[in-house]
């Protein structure tokens, strides 16, 4: 890791400290989703994460609550479920990757079989429509198989930086990319002793001021 954000260390550790008890209450919720082998709860995060690239999580979480009430998710046409993602970009495009997405819904279900968080990663972005590095890691970690990977928002790469951890923002995140910054990542989190789970968490509070998804 480089040496200029040393500055800024002594604050995300003391963000950490202060907010320990609010991070595990939050992962073991994400645990207890695959524990239970609960197929339409894993569902509902893998929407989610479909629809927070380029929109404001609070808006994807509301807009999947919306579905949920009106009973669309599981069973609405792609021309109604994009009637209902207010606040979210692309809505048509991605309310067609819902659609297609429940047609593997066994399958991601059992995606926790899988032995390496990583293998489990790589198969999500190969065959998962609308399904990048970041949405895969960020779903995985919402359902408790993915708390050593690395989700690369713009939030967490303005903070890497800020850490050197990233000489700079890549304008986009080629899989190589991905990966060398996720092993940065990896580094600074051993460097500081916060976990790889927490890190995410404490950096994306640290830009938003909460802990949510």
């Amino acid at each position: 890791m480089m040496n200029d954000g040393g500055c800024a260390i002594p604050e995300l550790t003391a963000i950490w400290e202060s907010m320990q008890g609010e991070i595990r209450s939050r992962l073991d919720e994400f645990r207890q989703i695959r524990e239970r082998g609960d197929s339409d709860a894993v569902f509902v995060e893998l929407v989610f994460c479909l629809l927070t690239p380029q929109s404001k999580a609070r808006a994807c979480w509301a807009a999947v609550q919306n579905l949920l009430e009106k009973n669309l998710l599981f069973e609405g046409t792609s021309e109604q479920i994009s009637g209902e993602l207010r606040g979210v970009r692309f809505k048509y495009r991605k309310s067609e990757y819902i659609v297609k997405a429940r047609d593997m819904r066994d399958q991601l279900a059992e995606i926790s079989q899988f032995d390496d968080a990583c293998d489990a990663r790589e198969w999500l972005v190969q065959n998962v429509l609308g399904i990048g590095y970041k949405e895969a890691s960020h779903f995985l970690r919402n359902i408790g198989c993915g708390e050593s990977l690395a989700i690369l928002d713009r939030h967490i790469l303005k903070n890497l930086k800020l850490l050197g951890a990233i000489e700079e923002i890549p304008k986009s995140l080629s899989r190589k990319t991905y990966l060398e910054i996720e092993k940065g990542m990896r580094v600074l989190s051993d460097e500081i002793k916060v976990p790889m789970s927490h890190l995410d968490l404490v950096l994306w509070c640290k830009e938003t001021g909460e802990v949510f998804k």
